[in-house]
C-alpha cells in the first residue's frame, strides 16, 4: 500500500532540504557541493533528497527558484506597503541588503548559480526565470517615474544591484549602511533624482 504524503508537511520538508541545500552551496560552492554534503546539512540520507527532488540539478534548480523568489516577493511587498515614494526607495533598498551574512550568502550563491549556469542550458532557463522575477519587484520601483521608459529604468535598476552586491562580496569589510546609501542614491539617480515624487502620489 502506498503511503500517504501530507501536502502540507511534504511542502514543508522540502523548503527545510533547499535552505540546508542552499547553506551547503555557500559553504562548498555549486561545483563542489554533493548531495552528501546536503543530507549531512540537511540529517537525511541522499534517497530522501532523490525522492523529493529527482537530482542533484534538480535540487539545486529548486533553490535558485525559491531564494530568487523569495527575495522578490518581499521586495515587492515592501514597496507595496510603504506609504510614500521615499518609503518605497528605502524599502527597496532594504530587500536588497538584508544584513551583512543574509546578503553574503546571497549574492554568493546566486553567482555561483550564474556561473554554472553558463554552461548548463536548463540551470540557465532556471537563471532567466529568476531574472525575470527579480525584473518584476524592479518594475514596480520603475513606475514611481511614470510609464513611459518604465521597462528600462527596471532593467537599469537590477544593472545597479547587481553591481553593487558584486562589489559587496569583493569588499573584505563592507560597511551595509554604505551599500544602502550607494544603492538609494543609484535608485534616484536612474528615477530622476526627485523628480518621480511630483509623478506618483504612491
Amino acid at each position: 500500500m502506498a503511503r500517504k504524503v501530507n501536502p502540507i508537511q511534504d511542502r514543508l520538508r522540502r523548503a527545510a532540504l533547499e535552505r540546508a541545500a542552499y547553506l551547503a552551496i555557500y559553504e562548498r560552492g555549486y561545483a563542489g557541493v554533493t548531495l552528501a554534503d546536503i543530507a549531512a546539512h540537511a540529517g537525511v540520507s541522499r534517497g530522501t533528497l532523490v525522492y523529493h527532488f529527482g537530482s542533484r540539478a534538480g535540487l539545486l534548480a529548486a533553490v535558485m527558484r525559491r531564494f530568487s523568489r523569495t527575495i522578490a516577493v518581499a521586495t515587492r511587498r515592501a514597496v507595496r506597503q510603504a506609504q510614500t515614494p521615499e518609503g518605497k526607495l528605502r524599502a527597496y533598498v532594504d530587500n536588497q541588503f538584508y544584513g551583512i551574512e543574509n546578503t553574503r550568502r546571497f549574492y554568493t550563491v546566486s553567482l555561483d548559480f550564474l556561473a554554472a549556469a553558463t554552461r548548463d542550458p536548463e540551470l540557465m532557463a532556471v537563471q532567466r526565470a529568476a531574472l525575470r522575477e527579480s525584473l518584476g519587484a524592479d518594475l514596480e520601483l520603475a513606475r514611481l517615474a511614470g510609464e513611459g521608459g518604465a521597462d528600462a529604468r527596471a532593467r537599469l535598476l537590477r544593472a545597479m544591484v547587481e553591481g553593487l552586491s558584486v562589489r559587496f562580496l569583493a569588499d573584505p569589510a563592507p560597511d551595509l549602511a554604505q551599500y544602502r546609501a550607494d544603492c538609494l542614491a543609484g535608485l534616484r539617480a536612474v528615477l530622476g533624482d526627485g523628480e518621480w515624487s511630483v509623478v506618483s502620489g504612491a
